[in-house]
């Protein structure tokens, strides 16, 4: 559903007559039949205006509430009145029995009030295991700042949603109060504004009304701990990112639009003022419009605002998810992220206190324990630290690839130069990074493990650009296409007993490959850390930049001599 569709509002819509042929409603009211002319003293009347806060004008005359010129929708396009005509009209006629009312005066069941209103934003419906539509579901304010839920049932969307635009105001006469779910709820009524089979929405056009631009609300940590795994109401989040996709923001990064199309969702670091950090799952359309607004703004953001999350436990960790109502906001797109950020400019030390690279943890597991957890029901894309002796390096095979220098993403050959699909340049200059596979084993398993990125560094204190470059100065004779052999320095690993950082990829799950990705390698020795992060540390590891999907579909002739583009 796109959010932005235009705002119909063409003088005449066509609908199908009985008969088959079309009929096009003029301007003109039709005249009601002399029964419907005499309502009852009581039904004239209109309600005294009640007192209403300085931000919302008083309610406005009987004169001015009749439609300006603007097209009505009502109820149903193929639905017939009793004398035959078309429901959906041009025009929407005054009617002295209706009175405009606020959200706070909407009862259950039917009405034929009149409700002006902003629109802020709306989505689909779907049911959760079966994704069948079950309707509009929208987030209306009043302008009492009220915010209440609204709801167009499937049947009825294609009328109404070519005349909805979020932002814009309108009224709406003839809905019904249904009893608003309890599950997942977006505001704090409990009543919903259905859209009925009689139901006239128009524009507003009445200036003098002025509406709140949106609404929020907010919850922190023990907040969204209390309310963890309930499905009850869904609040707001906001905080500063610490890493995105297990990667820590710098000028350079660049967002996999292409891994996360693959996996539907983006794994945000984020925490609240010097709260713990937490796991924020974005997931398909709003990780897409994530996208989009990160990709706008030309460089990383700082500050990021997500609604309507729903908290769950991972892993025995608080995790906020998205839903399909949620919307992502970042640095200056509110008043609400300007002030955040404004407060992270001024309290950098208080927002850094956690380093972004020691902000989580992981599970520590055996071998036997990862080969297990790969087969499991469910199992999801999980970070373990493992320790393990190397048995052998493999050779035979290219033990490194040529990445882009900036976000070290794989290369790809252009005609003359090296190109990188993340950052969408023709003209790159390579570097050499590790791709080795080992063979190793602990008290009862054998395993093979792919050393990828800067885990290689950690693990032979050698860059693989210098030992590839050393090796062609050595060896000048040697072309291109060379496959360079596995160094001394990682054959003279062979022995040691180290703790690596496993990443079990989608690869591993989709049974694809046997072979987990080493995304760090601790040092021998882990020095005692100055800081306690117990109270602030989420458990979810951390992978290196250099890390990458896919590492164990890189093939040989990949390794090959870094160009310059």
């Amino acid at each position: 559903m796109n959010s932005n569709s235009k705002n119909s509002a063409s003088g005449d819509l066509i609908s199908k007559k009985p008969n088959g042929k079309d009929d096009v409603s003029s301007a003109a009211p039709v005249k009601p039949s002399a029964a419907s002319m005499k309502p009852s003293a009581a039904a004239m009347k209109i309600s005294a205006a009640p007192t209403i806060p300085s931000v919302a004008p008083t309610i406005p005359s009987a004169a001015s509430m009749k439609p300006i010129g603007q097209s009505g929708v009502s109820g149903d396009s193929s639905s017939t009145k009793r004398n035959g005509k078309a429901v959906v009209c041009s025009d929407v006629p005054s009617n002295n029995s209706e009175r405009v009312v606020f959200f706070k005066d909407v009862t259950f069941g039917p009405q034929e009030d009149e409700l002006r209103f902003r629109l802020i934003h709306f989505w689909e419906a779907k049911h959760a295991f079966s994704k069948i539509l079950m309707g509009l579901e929208m987030l209306l304010v009043d302008a009492e700042g009220t915010v209440i839920q609204g709801f167009i049932p499937p049947s009825r969307m294609d009328t109404y949603l070519r005349h909805m635009k979020p932002g814009s105001t309108y009224r709406l006469t003839n809905f019904f109060g249904s009893k608003t779910k309890k599950v997942y709820r977006v505001a704090d009524p409990d009543v919903t504004i259905a859209f009925s089979w009689k139901s006239v929405l128009s524009d507003l056009t009445d200036t003098s009304t002025w509406f709140p631009e949106d609404r929020f609300r907010f919850h922190g940590y023990e907040q969204f701990e209390a309310a963890c795994d309930l499905k009850g109401d869904l609040y707001d989040f906001i905080g500063h990112i610490k890493l995105v996709n297990e990667q820590a923001l710098n000028e350079s990064f660049v967002l996999d639009e292409v891994e996360i199309a693959s996996d539907r969702r983006i794994l945000v670091h984020v925490q609240t003022h010097d709260g713990p950090v937490m796991k924020l799952y974005i997931w398909d359309k709003v990780a897409t419009a994530f996208c989009e607004k990160f990709r706008s703004l030309g460089k990383p953001p700082s500050v990021i605002m997500v609604t309507t999350v729903n908290p769950k436990r991972l892993g025995g960790a608080l995790s906020l998810s998205s839903l399909s109502s949620s919307r992502v906001f970042f640095d200056t797109d509110v008043h609400q992220t300007r002030e955040y950020l404004a407060w992270l400019e001024s309290n950098s030390e208080v927002a850094n206190r956690v380093n972004a690279e020691i902000v989580t943890k992981a599970e520590t597991a055996t071998i036997g324990e990862l080969l297990t957890y790969m087969k499991q029901e469910g199992a999801k894309v999980a970070w373990f630290e493992c320790t393990a002796t190397i048995d052998d390096v493999v050779r035979g095979s290219a033990w490194y690839y040529i990445a882009c220098g900036g976000c070290k993403t794989k290369a790809t050959k252009g005609p003359t130069t090296l190109m990188c699909r993340k950052c969408g340049k023709t003209e790159i200059t390579g570097a050499a990074e590790y791709l080795s596979k080992l063979s190793v084993y602990d008290n009862n398993d054998h395993a093979s493990f792919v050393l990828l990125g800067d885990a290689g560094f950690e693990l032979t204190g050698k860059k693989a650009s210098v030992l590839v470059e050393s090796y062609y100065e050595a060896n000048e004779g040697s072309g291109d296409d060379h496959v360079v052999p596995v160094p001394q320095v990682l054959i003279d690993t062979i022995g040691q007993k180290r703790t690596f950082v496993i990443k079990i990829s989608k690869h591993n799950l989709e049974g694809k490959t046997q072979a987990l990705t080493v995304t760090k390698v601790l040092p021998l020795e882990v020095p005692a850390l100055g800081y306690d992060l117990a109270a602030d540390v989420v458990a979810s590891p951390t992978a290196d930049e250099g890390v990458k999907r896919g590492a164990d579909m890189i093939v040989s002739d990949d390794a090959k001599r870094a160009k310059s583009g």
